[in-house]
């Protein structure tokens, strides 16, 4: 656990709905895959992922660098791809977050999304590419709307996520 400046004598301590809000709802995100959605090409967001950025750059000190790899293997479970895609891009994307706050120090809302974009678009390929390592096929453009359309609705996510860290917060 973070520990506070000042606050030497124990670590700070959070409630189960604390704890399990953040989780819960990148977990719930990874179900979106399960609607009935019917398209030729991808074009629903990485809900699960989107879910998991915007609580990674909302709340950093929360997750630990190895919280990636359990929920990208729930959402392996859903989301169609190969197995391990999502638990690989999902735990190099918190590499690339991790390295990104060292880099940055201070960071805003634009900024936010800019690395949001970057990482969003990076994991999106990635997961394209490790399909078609497995046996698919296709160009890389059959995905360019996914990724615009999760660089678009991921303010929505952040929101969601603000709007539940305040909840969990609460009690």
């Amino acid at each position: 656990m973070a520990r506070i400046i000042g606050m030497e004598t124990s670590p700070l301590t959070l409630s189960v709905r604390a704890r399990a809000v953040p989780i819960l709802s990148t977990m719930a995100g990874s179900l979106v895959s399960l609607l009935p959605v019917v398209a030729q090409a991808p074009l629903v967001p990485p809900a699960g992922f989107l879910m998991l950025i915007a609580w990674r750059l909302l709340r950093p000190e929360f997750w630990r660098i190895w919280a990636a790899l359990p929920l990208g293997a729930w959402d392996d479970l859903f989301s169609g791809q190969p197995p391990g895609s999502a638990m690989l891009t999902w735990t190099l994307a918190f590499l690339l977050f991790d390295a990104v706050d060292k880099w940055l120090l201070w960071r805003d809302y634009w900024q936010d999304w800019f690395v949001a974009a970057a990482v969003i678009t990076l994991v999106i390929v990635g997961g394209f590419a490790l399909a078609l390592a497995t046996g698919g096929g296709g160009l890389v453009l059959v995905v360019v709307p996914q990724i615009v359309a999760s660089i678009l609705v991921f303010p929505l996510a952040v929101r969601l996520c603000a709007l539940l860290d305040r909840w969990r917060l609460l009690g």
